[in-house]
């Protein structure tokens, strides 16, 4: 992730579009309205932004805010400033050190690192292979107008690459069969690889950059081995 500067006030000021400065933002709170995790911990996107701007790095680098920030960019889409406030929520958790980050985020990102599927499940290439098999099979025993319902593993050639978040498989499995569906009626050409399938990414989430690369490239080296036209991310 390109770097704008140390303090959040040099990040801030990086993030605004040319020729604007904070002096013009009228605090009118759209980046704040949308947010989910607005009130919490004492902190909103508005809040954050203006502490940044005012170069209160103490404060914004040790706030629980920055992991309730789910980063989902509803506030820079409805800034008229267009101020990338996730950025800053990032830069943010880069500052913590890696013990002290929520457990919960880089346990999951651990396990990934651990496998070549890149699942916060630990989920291996030969579980996946095996429970896509198995779902697949309940269903056109227990659904006979879906006997033609077909999933193709590791095929190359096809055009989509579909990736899956690993919760479903290793616990919510038939929430995978609706998506089957629905590309099967449409006549998509679509497989799973039982490598690099795992849909997220808590290494991003972690602020790990090393790890979090790590876990894209697994991922895109997948989609290229089998040589298919478009990453379908469920994610």
């Amino acid at each position: 992730m390109k770097r704008y500067g140390n303090s959040f006030k040099e990040q801030a000021l990086a993030l605004l579009p040319g020729d604007a400065n904070y002096d013009m933002c009228l605090t009118c709170g759209l980046c704040s309205s949308g947010c989910p995790a607005t009130g919490l911990a004492d902190m909103d996107p508005r809040k954050f932004l203006r502490m940044a701007a005012l170069g209160m790095d103490e404060q914004l680098a040790t706030t629980d805010w920055v992991w309730m920030c789910t980063m989902c960019q509803r506030c820079t889409h409805v800034c008229p400033m267009n101020i990338d406030i996730p950025k800053l929520v990032y830069h943010a958790r880069t500052l913590w050190p890696r013990e002290k980050r929520p457990k919960g985020i880089i346990g999951s990102c651990d396990v990934a690192m651990k496998t070549d599927t890149g699942s916060a499940m630990g989920a291996r290439p030969e579980d996946f292979e095996f429970v896509v098999e198995d779902m697949l099979e309940e269903v056109k025993e227990t659904q006979p107008e879906q006997a033609d319902l077909s999933v193709s593993m590791n095929r190359t050639g096809a055009k989509f690459f579909l990736n899956q978040n690993s919760r479903e498989p290793m616990t919510e499995p038939d929430e995978m069969v609706p998506l089957w569906k629905i590309l099967n009626v449409v006549g998509a050409d679509w497989t799973y690889s039982s490598v690099g399938w795992a849909a997220e990414n808590y290494c991003m989430f972690a602020a790990d950059e090393e790890a979090w690369e790590k876990i894209v490239r697994t991922k895109v080296k997948a989609v290229e081995d089998l040589n298919c036209e478009v990453w379908l991310n469920t994610e």
